[in-house]
């Protein structure tokens, strides 16, 4: 069973609003807010938010495979932000808050790429960057579950079909 247990990670904004939808999703087993794709090791929420460290606001998805597909986290990922937004996530702007998807295989790679070009048929300029997998900084704990330990939903972050 623990072969079907996979991991996608997803920068789109402000991590908070990502994971609140992502843990929504039937076959998503957690969500997780962190930090990727810069050079300081183990970064704090306030040195990534100088935008000197080169890391995104990510969230890593922990996921059943056997009961959603790598392409639905995909898809649900591109439908709850402004994946055509280049300077940052709605009100929120800087490096940190870019839209990328953080690839663990060629297979993810394909299926992100397959994905872009679809979205760029549908007439969309997509802003989202790929990276090959790099280390993953789980952030505070004041940043896990924040919606829904304050019992709130996300300002910046809303589900919008396209698929």
């Amino acid at each position: 069973m623990t072969n079907n247990i996979k991991n996608a990670y997803f920068a789109a904004g402000c991590f908070w609003g990502v994971e609140y939808h992502f843990e929504k999703l039937k076959g998503v087993i957690s969500a997780i807010s962190g930090y990727m794709g810069g050079e300081t090791l183990n970064p704090s929420y306030e040195q990534i938010c100088t935008g000197q460290t080169g890391h995104l606001e990510v969230v890593k998805i922990e996921y059943d495979e056997s009961i959603v597909s790598y392409e639905t986290l995909l898809k649900l990922f591109f439908e709850i932000h402004d994946f055509t937004q280049v300077n940052g996530q709605g009100p929120d702007i800087g490096s940190q808050y870019l839209s990328a998807v953080f690839y663990g295989n060629n297979s993810e790679k394909q299926e992100c790429e397959k994905i872009v070009e679809e979205l760029k048929t549908k007439g969309y300029k997509v802003a989202t960057s790929l990276y090959e997998m790099v280390p993953f900084y789980e952030a505070e704990d004041y940043h896990q579950d924040y919606y829904e330990r304050h019992q709130k939903v996300p300002y910046c972050h809303s589900y919008k079909k396209i698929f």
